[in-house]
């Protein structure tokens, strides 16, 4: 597991640039505690991202990237780990 954290490195995306290929329903209190969050300190905690072949997809942080687009922000801070293209297929399974 070691060995996977030193191939991410923590870094703002653009939002409009992460796809999120899986429709999530989320808790919306949970949004609106975590803009009111996000617009006091922050966002203190990145969300992970897979990127293959240049393209960002996002299946986690779903209520941090909820709250960040409707804060208005242009980026959000997260763990990217670079993937090949089997992983991505494994993640839509």
């Amino acid at each position: 597991m070691e060995a996977a954290k030193l191939l991410m490195k923590v870094q703002e995306i653009p939002l409009r640039q992460i796809h999120r290929p899986l429709p999530r329903q989320n808790d919306q209190a949970k949004v609106a505690a975590l803009m009111e969050s996000i617009q006091e300190i922050g966002q203190q905690e990145p969300i992970d991202v897979l990127e293959v072949e240049g393209q960002y997809y996002g299946f986690s942080g779903c209520h941090r990237y909820e709250a960040c687009q409707r804060l208005g922000k242009t980026t959000i801070l997260a763990r990217v780990r670079k993937a090949p293209r089997s992983v991505l297929r494994m993640h839509l399974a």
